[in-house]
């Protein structure tokens, strides 16, 4: 009670006494009452009392001096409004810095300090930032506006913890334009697992979610340039503190004046356009329906520029496909196989804005690959990532739980890898598997390689030349292009061995014969007798050729065919045709012989010795062809 009334007494001297001021500071001797301003060194800011639009009630705050319409970037008694214009700042007895008004009634004042001061002073920054220090010389801060934002963070101010104190520094709406008190929304630094900033609404559910830091920008704002002139980003996350902050003009100060305000569910960067005399929204978060925390549910990635704009990554299925056929991703996406922790790889998502970390773990001292391992190793690993990508990638980010709030950029955005089972992984989804398994793949090409050289040298050596077939089984083709020798009785075997008079007959493949013809046209069917039709063709070479297909009704086996096509490629005579080779192609056999211009045919097939000897065994004595 006497404290109360010492205050009364003090404030009623200094509603009398205080000249009105635009100095930069409170001191023990003066006040701000309503109607007088303080008004930083440089003039950028001033602190004064203002009513919001459409509203009686009065507020204590800081506004930037010279810029209209008026704007204020922080406010001191949020949640009680002053009626009427009675109420002061001044510093009391006890060092306090308090708002309150002629009855002694307080609006508003600073939480003590664990520091107090017998010569206490309030001074307003050109930064904006409203602070009390000790004037005794040592230059302490007691307490400071930057510590307590309202709505607006100010190039300098820090976002986030002080862990040593567990001081909390975070955006929160206004209630409405009309007044500054706490609203649904608030934005802030979660601490847990892996730093990421949230939109909250009601403290609780969660709207918008930035992304890790990732040493150049957070992973879900690809449009922070780091360096780039005229803003300069920085996240600090150590033992003490973790906090983002910014500067303009890379800390300079000069031209640029930006703020950054949280306007109920959006983030909105600001800068002044001093020739348009106007504030210009440089960016707005979130920027489309794939910033709104979880659309596509667990798994699912969501991709603005698809239709429609949730999908699943490799390996997975919509968890519900009724509602995903509806355009309703929430439920998000199952796995096709279920892990077995042994043979797993890893998908490989790039551009992407990396899941959820609230549960996720973090180690900036090793390197991605050795991340890959520590995943692989840990069944319960379910993806990782590099934790940096300054300067390439490095450090690790695992996940343990499920894969929320991932998002696809067009351009920006990290890699993510998750982990799939053996069978779901795609050829080239696992890029470092690839790579362990590369040797092997070379070496049983390498294997197989030498095997059929090795082959192909034991055939030559001690099978193409021996002039027989190796077995008497019947085949139903062989067509190559490889000389073709009789077939050996059992009982002739050792008589054949002793015989040096072999004679190749080439094999032509039916693709050749087929082509030469034209595929045995009627254009280029030059006759037909009672055992085939003969055609004019032509091999790959230029050379003519008279090929003549048996016909398909013969019941002639393939051994008793070659044995006679040897027969008649050992006749030698001038007035025969030359026996070029053949083909048997399932049940075609086709004799192919040399082309002889301006005679007949039969001058050459049908001579005296073959007429008299071969014209029942080798089946073709019977064709005139005409004049060729």
């Amino acid at each position: 009670m006497a404290t109360s009334v010492l205050t009364l007494a003090l404030l009623s001297l200094y509603f009398v006494f205080s000249p009105a001021s635009a100095a930069d500071r409170i001191t023990a001797n003066s006040s701000i009452a309503d109607g007088q301003t303080l008004v930083s060194a440089g003039g950028v800011f001033e602190l004064g009392f203002f009513t919001p639009p459409t509203s009686t009630a009065r507020f204590l705050g800081i506004w930037y001096k010279d810029i209209a319409p008026l704007t204020v970037v922080w406010v001191a008694n949020r949640q009680a409004p002053i009626i009427g214009t009675t109420a002061s700042l001044v510093i009391n007895s006890t060092g306090s810095l308090v708002l309150a008004d002629r009855s002694g009634h307080m609006f508003w004042s600073p939480a003590p300090s664990n520091v107090t001061s017998s010569t206490p002073v309030a001074q307003l920054l050109d930064s904006g930032n409203f602070l009390i220090v000790d004037a005794n010389g040592t230059g302490a801060v007691l307490w400071q506006s930057f510590d307590h934002p309202s709505d607006t963070l100010l190039p300098g101010m820090k976002l986030g913890w002080e862990l040593t104190t567990g001081l909390d520094r975070y955006l929160t709406t206004w209630a409405s334009p009309a007044d500054p008190s706490p609203g649904d929304y608030r934005f802030e630094i979660d601490i847990r697992g892996v730093p990421e900033g949230f939109i909250w609404y009601n403290g609780t559910l969660p709207v918008y979610r930035n992304g890790p830091w990732n040493g150049l920008r957070f992973s879900g704002e690809p449009e922070m340039e780091p360096d780039n002139g005229n803003f300069l980003f920085e996240f600090v996350a150590n033992s003490t503190d973790v906090y983002y902050t910014f500067l303009v003009d890379g800390g300079g100060g000069g031209d640029v004046i930006s703020r950054f305000v949280l306007n109920q569910s959006t983030l909105q960067r600001y800068v002044w356009l001093q020739q348009q005399q106007a504030w210009n929204l440089y960016w707005s978060l979130p920027r489309d329906q794939c910033d709104r925390y979880a659309e596509c549910g667990a798994y699912g990635v969501c991709d603005a520029s698809a239709s429609p704009m949730c999908g699943c990554p490799t390996g997975f299925t919509p968890a519900s496909p009724r509602e995903w056929a509806l355009r309703d991703g929430s439920a998000g996406c199952a796995r096709t196989t279920r892990l077995n922790c042994t043979g797993d790889g890893f998908l490989a998502l790039p551009g992407v804005k990396l899941p959820d970390v609230t549960n996720a773990t973090a180690d900036a001292s090793v390197s991605l690959d050795q991340c890959r391992q520590r995943c692989l190793a840990n069944c319960s690993c379910l993806a990782y990532s590099a934790s940096s990508i300054k300067g390439g990638e490095s450090g690790c980010i695992i996940w343990t739980s499920p894969l929320i709030d991932i998002r696809q950029f067009e351009s920006g955005g990290q890699n993510l890898f998750i982990r799939l089972a053996a069978s779901d992984l795609p050829s080239n989804g696992d890029n470092s598997k690839k790579k362990n398994t590369a040797l092997a793949v070379v070496l049983s090409l390498l294997g197989l390689l030498l095997f059929g050289l090795g082959g192909f040298f034991i055939w030559t050596k001690f099978f193409r030349n021996k002039g027989r077939f190796q077995s008497t089984r019947r085949l139903t083709s062989f067509d190559s292009s490889n000389p073709l020798y009789p077939v050996q009785d059992r009982n002739t075997e050792e008589e054949s061995s002793q015989s040096n008079g072999l004679v190749d007959v080439t094999l032509f493949d039916m693709a050749t014969i087929a082509l030469s013809t034209d595929n045995f046209a009627t254009s280029a069917k030059l006759g037909e007798g009672g055992f085939g039709a003969v055609y004019k063709g032509e091999l790959g070479g230029g050379q003519t050729v008279a090929v003549k297909r048996l016909s398909k009704y013969s019941t002639q086996g393939l051994d008793e065919f070659k044995n006679e096509v040897m027969l008649i490629a050992k006749l030698q005579h001038v007035n025969l045709v030359r026996l070029l080779g053949c083909c048997v192609h399932g049940e075609e056999r086709i004799l192919v012989y040399e082309y002889m211009e301006n005679k007949s045919l039969d001058t050459f097939i049908f001579g005296t010795y073959v007429d008299q000897t071969c014209r029942s065994s080798t089946r073709i004595m019977d064709l005139q062809i005409g004049s060729l």
